[in-house]
């Protein structure tokens, strides 16, 4: 920096008093952030919501009918919601804490040094420094002696590079492409762009959450249901027996809490902050909640060679000599041009290391490197016009002359550059003229340590992976064969496809590895895949990379990379460690997997709630469970279990339809439970037991089938899980024989026969549970065939 800061030795930048002065007048660039839910709107987000109200009317209509002991379902979930309060507040504040490693800077010229400093503290007639992949923070005017291209795909959706001339104002929200250069601050905080940065880029694609969204389902079907039974159950049960008003809504409240999956939409929550907070260990930053399940869904992984598979930095192998040249003339044309060249990317970099000595030849003009050109040229007095780039784009037609020796190097997965002579009148983008080559550069890529281990995961877990760079096609596939790709043999020149969306899928599945891919093309292929059908994650670390990393269904960003690719990323790397891809992958299965066994029991309990309140209200008997025995349940075989089960281990690869699979086993389970505690209800009432032996042994005949479906979900055992299963049954057990519990719960034991009878119906229904299922999918395959057929 300080190198070129001395090449521009008439900008000196603002002083520290001038600083100082417009700090006190308040012309700082305060970038308002975009908020994070505060500590009151966590508070009031679990405290007041719709199931929150619900309970807590239900419970003060029971304390007021005199039974405050029936009212501990709202204890219950009154813990629960503190619980939540508190892992949300944890997972704020290490998000926050992670954020401050993905924060802008921007490099500013001040006393005549080059700083970093955060967005913030730049003010207004600050002098930025801008090299290639920052992103513009402040609304800037190119000074006198810069030039660049920027892309301003954030702001208009196009990707197509701008060249900024002094005078020319750059917007923030910008990215510089190529070319480095010196700007100055004209507007400053809410007046700029990049204070709407980071929601206009969030609100581009809103990721899509399967999960999320058919819990979003089911829960709305069940509103709409628990309102009518519920005013029907509490009309029933007034009217339908000789027992007191009281009795009646205490009976019917039982029924009410039976269909409301509270503990479903609080466990969702924290299995995704959990999942955060646990990923934050691996430093990796996730940007939006659902990023990990979505990833644990991908089907294909796009990558970008450099920076991805391989660190992103180049070793110089070797400069061959192509033309009659002495070699040290070679190196001293080699030395001259990358030395004046005002990038500092990769590439000049490890020339840099070996051609550091600057012969310091007086440029006349210069072109700036271009991604669309993919060259570079400088014209040096008396010394004439160098080109440095890609061969076939600066010998065009000529290539031929050398495409056997580039071909050679590139096949070894090195990186080739050319060093050519230009002869002609106009030094211009079109090279109208002579272009003879002097010298093969061959560049070499650092491949990840990590990237083979990591490569070889996905491969196991059936993800295809699809290697896509703006590099040489053949040089891409040699490093990709290297780190380990399956099919990395298979690669295709990107220039040479056509635009039409047929073909590009045609060509997507026949091929492995693509080069020269412009980043309009990037953003193609990952629409091409999707419309395939695929679920597909982009990595990238550069901003051709942006668009692609938009359009893809989870963008994951280097924090090596531009601050672009970091600005739309739902999940940054903050060590660049590409190894924590599986860690992310295993996160996502867990909280899917986990999610769904706890699912299973949430609208077990919510769907047979809804069949015995509709079936007692038409049969106008009392409700079967009191409040607190169906609290004594649900905590026993749902909610104390459903909390460990979420949050332990499990990498079992993500299955078919979440929302089909989930209500095709709940509803088998509500049928079975509903008809048993039906048969034993009326059985055992009808012969003149009382109410209260009747809900005993309904509970019994409850609490044994919901433990044996719990034990179900939990195999395959493992130490933890047999405790967690053999704990809840005994503790069942226990609360029938410890006279304190049995008061409580209103539990009482009449006839050893029924008991005998109560079990009898526990072990037979698993089979039949399975009956169900197999003739919903018989029901569900005849819909999907008559709909096929129409």
């Amino acid at each position: 920096m300080e190198q070129f800061a001395r090449e521009y030795d008439e900008i000196t930048g603002l002083t520290s008093i001038e600083v100082k002065e417009r700090i006190n007048n308040g012309q700082v660039n305060k970038i308002p952030e975009v908020p994070s839910r505060t500590i009151w709107e966590i508070l009031k987000a679990n405290l007041f919501n719709k199931f929150n109200v619900l309970n807590t009317v239900l419970a003060l209509m029971v304390i007021i009918a005199g039974a405050p002991k029936e009212a501990i379902f709202a204890v219950v979930i009154f813990t629960n919601t503190i619980l939540g309060v508190f892992q949300e507040v944890k997972a704020k504040r290490t998000l926050e804490k992670l954020a401050l490693l993905n924060k802008l800077h921007a490099n500013v010229l001040r006393d005549k040094k080059v700083i970093n400093i955060d967005i913030n503290d730049v003010v207004m007639d600050d002098v930025i420094l801008l090299n290639p992949g920052d992103q513009v923070v402040a609304d800037t005017i190119v000074m006198s002696g810069s030039e660049f291209e920027v892309d301003e795909s954030m702001l208009t959706g196009e990707s197509d590079t701008i060249c900024k001339l002094p005078g020319d104002k750059v917007y923030s929200g910008s990215f510089v492409k190529s070319g480095s250069g010196y700007t100055k601050v004209v507007e400053i905080g809410e007046n700029t762009y990049i204070a709407k940065l980071s929601k206009e880029a969030k609100k581009f694609k809103v990721i899509h959450s399967q999960l999320q969204e058919a819990i979003d389902k089911i829960l709305k079907i069940l509103i709409w249901l628990i309102i009518p039974i519920g005013i029907l159950l509490v009309t029933t049960q007034l009217i339908s027996n000789d027992k007191s008003w009281q009795e009646s809504i205490i009976s019917a409240t039982a029924g009410i809490v039976g269909m409301i999956p509270e503990g479903l939409v609080l466990l969702t929550t924290l299995t995704f902050v959990a999942g955060v907070v646990r990923l934050s260990k691996w430093n990796t930053l996730v940007q939006e909640l659902p990023a990990t399940e979505v990833l644990a869904r991908v089907d294909t992984l796009c990558l970008d060679k450099t920076g991805t598979i391989t660190e992103g930095d180049l070793r110089l192998g070797d400069v061959i000599n192509l033309c009659n040249k002495e070699d040290e003339e070679i190196h001293e044309e080699l030395a001259a041009v990358v030395n004046s060249l005002p990038n500092t990317n990769a590439t000049q970099k490890a020339i840099l290391d070996k051609y550091d000595k600057n012969p310091n030849w007086n440029i006349i003009n210069n072109i700036a490197f271009s991604s669309a050109r993919k060259w570079c040229g400088i014209e040096f007095e008396s010394h004439g016009v160098y080109i440095m780039g890609a061969p076939e784009m600066i010998l065009k037609s000529n290539y031929e002359s050398i495409k056997d020796k580039v071909e050679l190097q590139a096949s070894q997965g090195k990186r080739v550059l050319l060093l050519a002579n230009f002869k002609g009148e106009d030094f211009d983008v079109d090279l109208n003229g002579i272009v003879e080559p002097e010298a093969l550069i061959i560049l070499e890529d650092v491949i990840r340590k990590d990237a083979p281990e990591t490569l070889e995961y996905f491969k196991q877990q059936g993800v295809q992976l699809k290697i896509i760079s703006g590099d040489n096609p053949l040089t891409v596939s040699a490093v990709a064969k290297k780190a380990g790709v399956d099919g990395a043999e298979n690669y295709i020149d990107a220039s040479e496809i056509s635009s039409d969306d047929k073909e590009v899928e045609k060509v997507l599945e026949k091929n492995t590895v693509f080069g020269r891919v412009t980043p309009h093309q990037k953003r193609d292929f990952v629409k091409a895949l999707q419309r395939k059908g695929h679920i597909v994650a982009m990595t990238g670390d550069g901003i051709n990379d942006v668009l692609a990393l938009k359009e893809s269904d989870c963008g994951i960003s280097m924090a090596s990379g531009s601050d672009a690719t970091k600005a739309v990323a739902q999940l940054v790397l903050l060590e660049s460690n590409f190894n924590a891809l599986p860690e992310v992958v295993s996160e996502g299965r867990r909280m899917i997997n986990n999610l769904e066994m706890v699912s299973e029991l949430f609208l077990t309990k919510a769907i047979y709630s809804v069949i015995l309140s509709v079936i007692f209200s038409l049969l106008l008997l009392p409700y079967p469970f009191t409040p607190i025995q169906l609290s004594l349940v649900a905590s026993i075989s749902i909610g104390i279990p459903s909390f460990f089960l979420a949050l332990g281990p499990n990498k079992e690869r993500v299955k078919g339809d979440y929302l089909n699979r989930v209500l095709k086993a709940a509803i088998s389970n509500g049928i079975v439970i509903s008809v048993f505690i039906t048969i034993i209800f009326i059985s055992t009432y009808r012969v003149s037991m009382s109410v209260e032996a009747a809900r005993s042994l309904s509970v019994i005949v409850l609490g044994g089938i919901s433990l044996f479906i719990l034990a179900k979900l939990a195999k395959p055992f493992n130490y933890l899980k047999l405790i967690l299963v053999c704990v809840t049954m005994g503790v069942f057990l226990a609360t029938f024989f410890i006279p304190v519990s049995k008061s409580i719960f209103n539990l009482s034991l009449e006839g050893f026969g029924n008991v005998v009878f109560a079990t009898l119906l526990i072990f037979t229904s698993l089979p039949m549970i399975s009956m169900v299922r197999d003739s919903y999918s018989k029901i569900k395959k005849k819909i999907r065939d008559k709909k096929s057929k129409n």
